[in-house]
């Protein structure tokens, strides 16, 4: 990130809560007995279909919720999940568990929401890593997936945000959270920055959301680093969309 010195970022020892959802109990079990016993300090609970992340989401507030696509009421259930998990408990990272690398799948995943996909042949310290750097804020995406992502938006219109001179789509206020969402921080940590609420940033994000015609954070990142004229936060200069994801 290109302003990690005013970033607070997790230590390494925080406990980091998660939730693992999969259709597979044995499956479930093990991984997180693996993620229990691993040095990264990670406090694992498990739920096995809809209703059940749903209620643990809610009750538990994990800070990570890894997400398989198929659930025990249904092979695609987990993409229902992760949209209704995004208003019960916003302030989880979604980290998708894909079957295969599929196109498809990995566009809907970042297209609903999630922070971050990984596949089921990816390794346990891949899946480690991707848990950690999606609670710190970050994107947790392939070169193959940036090049789905980046496909797809060369099809789509270009926002025309402000220039320098030019007339503003979005407020200075707005640019200034689109700026930092782009940057990986969460709302709260938004809010902080620029000593308005979390609820405030919220606001904020949905007028930005209705008026670029987007619904993601990863859409709203997609398109402010694909938009050259993006005038410069005064807090990091004009490379800050640098090392978004």
């Amino acid at each position: 990130m290109s302003s990690a010195k005013q970033l607070a970022l997790p230590r390494e020892d925080q406990c980091v809560r998660i939730l693992i959802a999969d259709a597979d109990a044995m499956t479930s079990q093990l991984l997180a007995s693996a993620l229990r016993r691993c040095r990264n300090h990670f406090s694992v609970a498990i739920a096995n279909n809809s209703g059940e992340v749903l209620r643990k989401a809610i009750a538990q507030r994990p800070d990570v919720v890894v997400l398989s696509i198929e659930l025990q009421d249904g092979a695609r259930a987990g993409f229902g999940v992760l949209q209704k998990l995004r208003t019960a408990h916003p302030p989880a990272a979604i980290v998708m568990l894909l079957p295969s690398p599929e196109r498809e799948s990995i566009l809907s995943a970042f297209r609903f929401g999630a922070r971050g996909v990984i596949c089921r042949a990816e390794s346990f310290k891949a899946l480690s890593k991707c848990i950690r750097s999606v609670h710190k804020g970050q994107i947790w995406a392939s070169n193959r997936d940036m090049e789905y992502i980046l496909e797809v938006l060369t099809r789509l219109k270009p926002i025309q945000l402000e220039s320098f001179t030019g007339m503003a789509l979005l407020t200075k206020r707005e640019q200034d959270v689109t700026g930092l969402v782009a940057e990986g921080l969460k709302n709260g940590e938004i809010g902080a920055r620029l000593h308005i609420s979390e609820h405030t940033v919220s606001n904020y994000l949905y007028r930005i959301f209705d008026k670029m015609g987007i619904s993601t954070r990863v859409e709203l990142i997609m398109y402010a680093l694909s938009h050259q004229r993006m005038a410069p936060h005064p807090s990091t200069g004009p490379d800050r969309f640098k090392s978004a994801v």
